[in-house]
């Protein structure tokens, strides 16, 4: 069976870090194509990737690709997406699906074959969260936390993120959010309702820079997240209550700075981080962390395009995390709780 024939539109991170370097992992799938404005990115592609073809214009490369990889900026994920559904190819749009809800309904409606990018489902952390719960060994799960805090005081005001237009889609609400609201919808549903602080605390900046977010689940769940360029001293990374035991983790999944590094998938030590813990009645135990595996979400895709398997991450689940989104920035404006759309 021939490889399906993969391009990415855009080298930056999102590009070049992560999708090029886990497509080219994946058996079965090729990197045939890469879209980038930027010469010195263009020059980085071909010595990365020499079997494929790097272009300027997206044009250049639409009848030689299977799939589109929409990794450009948060501005461009809707009409790259839509122009690529109108020529019947297969879509992956890096997160978030649109920069709002609305535009996310236009490109869910459009049909064809759409998923998303939503690669912390894939973290090792996460993937064991996700085993504990389902196992039962926290018992009921009363409180989620989860945390995205760094400490970047400067606004780095060349950069898209930092710009106020809403058209561009910047800011950390629609940067880290949606991994945050799909790692919580993932292990307790769609949220009912959301209470949210979205604050700008760097001098200078035009965009949010300090998330909090609550969510009221069904079942008696509440997840706390927090997302911040402004934290000085991070909290852990997970910490969840249940009424048997409960769980916590510091530091980040290890796979963005190996993947920065040039690691891959296929080295030994990739994915693989440090514990957690698991507190009990009885006392605490280490628990090693499941290993991180990002690449699972373009073997999904290979299987998928081949009829082999489910779409990886349901493009209505992109919707509804941007409905949560929306809610949540609705919440901080009003300064109350809202509901939330199902």
């Amino acid at each position: 069976m021939s490889d399906v024939r993969v391009g990415i539109a855009g080298y930056g991170v999102a590009g070049e870090v992560f999708h090029a370097p886990l497509v080219d992992a994946v058996e079965g799938l090729e990197v045939a194509g890469i879209v980038t404005s930027s010469p010195e990115r263009r020059e980085r592609a071909r010595a990365a990737y020499p079997g494929a073809a790097v272009v300027a214009d997206l044009d250049a490369l639409w009848d030689h690709i299977d799939v589109l990889v929409v990794a450009a900026p948060n501005r461009a994920h809707v009409p790259l997406a839509l122009a690529a559904l109108e020529r019947e190819l297969a879509v992956v749009v890096d997160k978030p699906l649109a920069p709002s809800a609305a535009e996310a309904e236009r490109l869910v409606a459009a049909g064809g074959a759409l998923t998303v990018f939503q690669n912390r489902r894939w973290d090792g952390d996460f993937l064991t969260i996700r085993r504990l719960v389902s196992e039962g060994a926290l018992g009921q799960v009363v409180r989620f936390e989860s945390r995205f805090e760094r400490f970047r005081p400067d606004v780095q005001g060349d950069r898209w993120r930092e710009l106020p237009d809403a058209a561009e889609g910047g800011g950390l609400l629609l940067d880290l959010g949606p991994h945050l609201v799909d790692q919580a919808r993932e292990l307790f549903g769609q949220p009912l309702r959301v209470y949210a602080e979205v604050r700008a605390l760097r001098p200078g900046a035009q965009v949010d820079d300090d998330v909090f977010i609550a969510l009221e689940h069904g079942g008696g769940v509440r997840s706390q997240l927090w997302a911040s360029m402004v934290a000085p001293l991070a909290g852990p990374r997970f910490r969840v209550s249940g009424r048997r035991a409960g769980f916590a983790t510091d530091g980040l999944d290890p796979q963005e700075p190996q993947l920065r590094a040039g690691r891959r998938p296929r080295d030994p030590d990739y994915g693989h981080g440090r514990d957690g813990v698991v507190v009990e009645t009885g006392g605490e135990r280490r628990v090693r962390l499941e290993r991180g595996s990002y690449q699972v979400f373009y073997e999904r895709v290979r299987d998928w395009l081949r009829g082999d398997g489910p779409v990886p991450v349901d493009p209505a689940d992109g919707l509804a995390g941007l409905r949560v989104l929306e809610a949540a920035r609705r919440s901080a404006a009003q300064q109350t709780v809202v509901e939330v759309q199902a």
